[in-house]
């Protein structure tokens, strides 16, 4: 027989390769017997109506049926499909091109009822053969069954074997082709699992015990009894009422032990509030005695314009105190000798804040030149997708860069005679690469030091000449001929036709200036005087400073910057009007705790959501601003009357601003959307109604 691996019917009583070997004691039954089924496997083709027969047409089987060598398989389960036929000569026709399929179970061939028979070892299933079924008691048809070879091996699923006989009896599997899935297009994942189901049960075994007592002809010892009585009957209630305690007094010790935590908690946390305090305290301290130090030095050492403005406006301080003294202690002869004699100290003042004002320009002036000579040598410098900053050198910034350290060496004082002469040297070789008039005048005077120094003439007396070769050096790294780089920094422009764009005439100097030279407020409908004409009046007339309201604008702006809401009003105001807007309407002083320290005052939006504006700011402290921005309602943070007067000043800065053009658009579209939120809050909204 052909092993159970190549053909959809299987004869097994061995397991060599899924055949089975006949013995020699199989039962002999007659030859048109049909097929039973054994005890072990029942077949679902057999039933009480028909029994199946299979037939096989083959010279080699008829062959063996003619030597009463029958074979009996047992039909194991399956469902026999086909088309019936008439005679052999249809079935031969239609034997090669036959399609329909018989599934089957295999088929068991028990040797003990066909004794003595000897099978075939090499026989092969054919590919289709014919099944003789009986339809009624005399009546027969035969269906045309196609073997489909199995593209897959058969798994082993177990068995049993005969002690006796010694046989083995496989268990058979069914042989029906899996059916495909459709595709729908979904990639879909399957996955077997397996729940195990636990449950606990508890179970008491048996303990078979037994007990000896002392009777005749027995005696037991009773040293080891002990004598036991009843004790007190304890009831429910008693017994209640005893777990109550018990509970009470676990309680007890629990709240007792959870109210030393909590004391303990509010401890640490009170002394870490008290050392947060001490330390702010402290830290505030310091920041104040910086302050006055930094001040103080700016005062003696003045370097800035800032400073310069500090000085003018304490020494305004003082003559208006000094003023005041007089008025009020002095009368005729002596008043006007004292106002001489605070003349006269006035004037000396303003003098020695001259000449540190001429010292402080020439130190200035000499960074200023580095700076800008520094700013022409510097790369080209842009930021990549990744955030790294990228470098290039062209030809016209080195070019920069090598007239850049040529002149900061020959501007340096006190260096040896030799390095001097190198430095010049290299001067007068760099400036004869161009041949005009500048550069004739350079090489001459750099001549004209190196004889004079072969002569060992002095240092004090060569200062003059080394200030004009870095004067005229100077001027020839300014001209973009020389220096190509230096044309995108220099203020006034190689095209003198770009002169006539954004240039103003200033009525004060009678000067033409370009726009950026112009402070030009808020309330401002025309252009004034340039910044020049503006500090020598503040200086002469008013000695106003500036700083503290400076020092507030930017960071009021810096911090509407880090909204990137698109604000616009801030940077419209300039600081003149944030001292009106200060010390008119907000007094310089802080809303909640009246700080007056312009130093420590910031101010900051009311309300957050909106834009700043003069009619949506408040004035407070730097920590009162912090814990402002975090509040989310105002309603319920302030009281009524504080913020009816925020209001109040709300309303007068709008009436004031209200009469700058640039801030005209501002107020109504601010206008339009305050009426927005009033409608939206004062009218009710529908149940289920978007807004």
């Amino acid at each position: 027989m052909e092993d159970a691996s190549d053909s959809c019917f299987e004869v097994v009583t061995m397991e060599k390769s899924g055949a089975e070997q006949p013995s020699a004691s199989s039962e002999r039954r007659a030859p048109d017997a049909p097929f039973s089924a054994s005890s072990e496997t029942a077949s679902p083709v057999t039933n009480e109506n028909y029994s199946t027969l299979l037939e096989l047409r083959n010279s080699e089987w008829e062959e063996q049926t003619s030597q009463n060598s029958v074979l009996s398989e047992n039909t194991a389960s399956g469902t026999v499909t086909g088309s019936m036929i008439e005679d052999d000569e249809a079935l031969r026709r239609t034997r090669p091109n036959f399609n329909e399929t018989i599934q089957s179970e295999k088929l068991h061939l028990d040797q003990g009822h066909f004794p003595g028979t000897a099978v075939q070892q090499d026989y092969h299933m054919p590919d289709v053969i014919t099944v003789r079924i009986q339809t009624d008691s005399d009546s027969f048809q035969d269906v045309v069954v196609k073997i489909e070879r199995p593209t897959y091996h058969k798994p082993f699923l177990g068995g049993f074997k005969n002690r006796i006989t010694g046989l083995e009896f496989h268990n058979a599997g069914s042989q029906t082709i899996p059916k495909k899935r459709p595709d729908k297009g979904i990639q879909l994942f399957c996955r077997e699992t397996q729940t195990v189901f636990e449950k606990n049960k508890p179970q008491q075994t048996r303990n078979t015990t037994s007990t000896q007592m002392t009777k005749i002809g027995l005696y037991v010892s009773n040293m080891t009894d002990k004598l036991i009585s009843p004790g007190k009957y304890l009831t429910a209630e008693e017994y209640h009422k005893r777990r109550l305690e018990a509970v009470i007094v676990l309680q007890t010790y629990f709240r007792r032990w959870h109210a030393i935590n909590v004391v303990q908690n509010l401890r640490e946390e009170k002394r870490l509030r008290l050392a947060w305090e001490a330390q702010e305290e402290l830290r505030r301290k310091k920041e104040k005695e910086e302050k006055l130090r930094r001040e103080h030095e700016r005062r003696l050492n003045p370097k800035t314009k800032e400073d310069f403005e500090l000085l003018y406006h304490a020494l305004e301080l003082w003559r208006q105190e000094e003023t005041e003294r007089i008025n009020r202690t002095l009368t005729g002869a002596e008043r006007k000798a004292a106002f001489c004699g605070l003349l006269e100290q006035e004037a000396q003042l303003i003098a020695s804040i001259g000449r540190h004002k001429l010292n402080a320009d020439e130190e200035n002036q000499q960074k200023a030149i580095l700076h800008f000579l520094d700013k022409c040598a510097q790369p080209k410098r842009w930021k990549a997708y990744d955030g790294k900053i990228t470098e290039m050198d062209t030809q016209y910034t080195l070019r920069a860069r090598e007239l850049f350290e040529i002149y900061r060496s020959i501007s340096m004082n006190d260096i040896p005679k030799d390095e001097r002469i190198d430095v010049l040297l290299t001067l007068r070789h760099t400036v004869k690469e161009h041949e005009c008039k500048l550069t004739r005048e350079i090489v001459e005077l750099i001549d004209r030091e190196v004889d004079l120094m072969s002569r060992e003439v002095k240092e004090c007396n060569l200062e003059g000449l080394r200030k004009r070769i870095c004067t005229l050096f100077l001027q020839y790294i300014k001209t973009p001929k020389f220096n190509p780089e230096v044309a995108r920094i220099l203020k006034v422009p190689p095209d003198p036709l770009k002169l006539y764009k954004n240039v103003n005439f200033c009525h004060s100097c009678e000067n033409y200036l370009p726009s950026t030279e112009f402070p030009v407020p808020a309330n401002s409908r025309t252009i004034g005087r340039c910044r020049l004409c503006c500090k020598l009046d503040n200086e002469g007339r008013h000695r106003e400073a500036f700083l503290k309201y400076r020092l507030i604008l930017e960071n009021l702006r810096k911090s509407e910057a880090g909204y990137q809401d698109d604000a616009k009003i801030v940077f419209l105001v300039q600081h003149q009007d944030l001292q009106y807007l200060m010390e008119n309407i907000w007094g310089c002083q802080s809303a909640l705790s009246a700080c007056s320290d312009l130093y420590d005052l910031v101010m900051v939006r009311w309300d957050k959501q909106h834009e700043w504006s003069p009619w949506n700011t408040i004035l407070l402290t730097k920590d009162e601003a912090d814990a402002h921005l975090k509040l989310g309602n105002l309603q319920k943070a302030y009281e009524a009357a504080f913020i009816h007067r925020i209001k109040h000043k709300h309303i007068r800065a709008k009436n004031y601003f209200a009469q700058i053009p640039a801030m005209t658009s501002f107020l109504h579209r601010s206008d339009n959307q305050a009426n927005a939120n009033e409608f939206l809050i004062a009218t009710p909204i529908p149940t289920g109604t978007k807004t």
